[in-house]
């Protein structure tokens, strides 16, 4: 199965802008829907996108309007480009095929929004 490993995190002011990217070890063309979860400390994992092959991008209504999925089935690679990011959106972030394939998790990448 396919194995997803995420880059990108890192330390940001509230404001700021962070672009997550999510390599996968095979083809995500096939892949009908990728999502972008993520779990702060203390909290469930949560889906904040999922994207289907074809039609609409659906968002959690925290993140709506401030985060934006695409993928590049060429590249086996999906982005998160994060904007307006505030200290509630601190988190481990992930991706996977949605609903989630529970092998498929990577490590995540750490976001922390903070000033």
């Amino acid at each position: 199965q396919v194995q997803f490993v995420e880059s990108g995190g890192g330390l940001v002011q509230p404001g700021g802008s962070l672009r997550l990217s999510c390599a996968a070890s095979g083809s995500i063309a096939s892949i009908y829907v990728m999502g972008w979860y993520r779990q702060a400390p203390g909290k469930q994992r949560e889906l904040v996108a999922s994207m289907p092959r074809f039609g609409r991008i659906n968002y959690a209504d925290s993140v709506k309007g401030r985060f934006t999925t695409s993928r590049d089935n060429a590249k086996n690679t999906v982005y998160l480009q994060m904007n307006s990011l505030k200290p509630d959106d601190t988190a481990v972030y992930y991706c996977n095929t949605a609903p989630a394939t529970q092998g498929s998790w990577g490590q995540g990448t750490q976001v922390t929004v903070s000033s």
